[in-house]
């Protein structure tokens, strides 16, 4: 072993000091940096890579063999649709979430349908003993002799072991719970978690095993430790859903393997995570009758249609500046489309306090639901409901037009399946359609002539 050395290291960004200091000049978060004894070689030897496999000479891309199955589905449909169609030989997924959520629960499900097809996986739990993962794996009805659990918090004694049994799918459960004998430092630091992730990972391709890795999160919502550890994996995936709810959602916000705008939707019972097959009628099944400031548009996430209900309540306001108030969809966005409606449709709602919000909890990015934004706001202000068979989408421009977004026909077909009379969007859209539709479509070019046609 060489000589130590001390660093001061940053527990939420990962930078690296020669001295204490108070305030981190990377992430500029207070008290963050601590004290972490490191050791330095006494001998110099070759850096390890994450792929440790023979590569003494390159090979033609067309020489590679990929005749091997490269995606093995867990068996849970929702789950395999955020990954991209299932686990990825040597793939690693850095699962994160708020404590509770479900990380442990959904993992152990998707594993225990891994090895009730005879496949053998290893379940590796730092925080639970053996006898707690059998009594949440009994309550979820989980009985496998393929699978395997065990505690253990030291990486190296963990990559042996998998060396050992060659599983197909390892669980690690959580990596900050890990430590690796080479460092001094408690685990759950930065250069711990660090250390241990890259061991795993090296050990794992090499195998081509997949792997997943429980990760704990901060307060503010991101995957705790160096923002270097999320580079290191190939796909993160964020576990969401609050406590008052049973809704879960699961998306990704990085994938080398697919898609990051697939989401998965479960909800939690008794006997742990359920899948939500259609969540249209999950986030439509409490809409109010007959009420106004309630929208019903038609979302795209990945290549899934899911219909929401956008919610907006419009009040005089007594303050200097009126409140703006929006959950699930982007502030700013929200605050454009109040200003088209001011300026080009004669609704003055500027001076007014703006709650707006998605349905169920889940978030809406795309600007197709603007048209239902507009609806919402419009029917709230003029105290008139919008149709409950009517559903609107389509992107608003600063000029008030309504403008045709993409998959039109795909978002009608959704509509019909849950008993949608009328759609009203884009005429640019209607243009584009192939096929007859059994709704009603009606395009509008303007915000001002959707108004009209809503409430004239």
């Amino acid at each position: 072993m060489g000589k130590v050395k001390t660093e001061y290291v940053c527990q939420s960004c990962g930078y690296s000091s020669v001295k204490w200091l108070g305030r981190c000049p990377g992430c500029e978060n207070w008290n963050t940096l601590v004290e972490e004894r490191m050791y330095e070689p006494a001998t110099s030897s070759p850096a390890r890579t994450f792929i440790d496999v023979d590569s003494s000479s390159p090979s033609p891309l067309t020489d590679v063999d990929t005749s091997i199955q490269s995606r093995h589905p867990t068996g849970m449909e929702e789950f395999d649709r955020v990954l991209g169609g299932g686990m990825v030989r040597g793939g690693v997924v850095l699962v994160g979430g708020d404590p509770g959520i479900g990380k442990s629960t959904l993992l152990l499900q998707a594993m225990g349908k891994v090895a009730k097809r005879g496949n053998l996986v290893l379940y590796v739990s730092g925080e639970e003993s053996a006898r707690q993962i059998k009594m949440r794996a009994e309550r979820l009805g989980i009985d496998s002799p393929s699978l395997l659990v065990w505690t253990e918090i030291l990486a190296e004694r963990i990559t042996e072991k998998i060396k050992e049994l060659l599983p197909s799918c390892v669980v690690v459960d959580s990596v900050q719970t890990l430590y690796s004998g080479a460092l001094s430092s408690s685990p759950g630091s930065v250069s711990q978690v660090r250390e241990v992730t890259a061991l795993l990972i090296s050990t794992v391709k090499s195998l081509e095993i997949p792997l997943f890795l429980v990760g704990h999160v901060t307060k503010d919502g991101s995957i705790a430790g160096p923002r270097v550890l999320e580079h290191m994996v190939d796909t993160v995936l964020y576990f969401d859903g609050s406590s008052g709810n049973t809704y879960r959602i699961l998306r990704a916000v990085k994938n080398r393997y697919g898609s990051v705008m697939e989401i998965g939707v479960f909800e939690m019972a008794d006997r742990g995570l359920r899948e939500v097959k259609n969540p249209s009628e999950i986030f439509l099944a409490e809409r109010p009758e007959g009420s106004s400031g309630s929208a019903v548009t038609a979302s795209l996430e990945g290549t899934r249609v899911v219909l929401v209900e956008i919610q907006a309540l419009v009040s005089p306001s007594y303050l200097g500046m009126p409140r703006r108030t929006v959950v699930g969809l982007d502030p700013s966005r929200v605050a454009l489309i109040g200003a088209v409606l001011e300026k080009k449709a004669g609704i003055r709602i500027l001076n007014h306090d703006i709650f707006v919000k998605v349905a169920g909890g889940i978030r809406v990015d795309e600007p197709a639901v603007d048209l239902a934004v507009v609806a919402a706001l419009a029917s709230n202000f003029l105290d008139r409901p919008v149709d409950e068979d009517t559903l609107l989408f389509g992107e608003v421009g600063l000029a008030g037009e309504v403008r045709g977004v993409t998959r039109a026909e795909q978002r009608i077909k959704e509509a019909e399946k849950l008993g949608f009379k009328r759609c009203i969007l884009a005429e640019d859209s209607i243009k584009a359609l192939s096929s007859p539709s059994r709704c009603t479509l009606e395009g509008v070019k303007t915000v001002k002539e959707a108004i009209d046609v809503l409430f004239g």
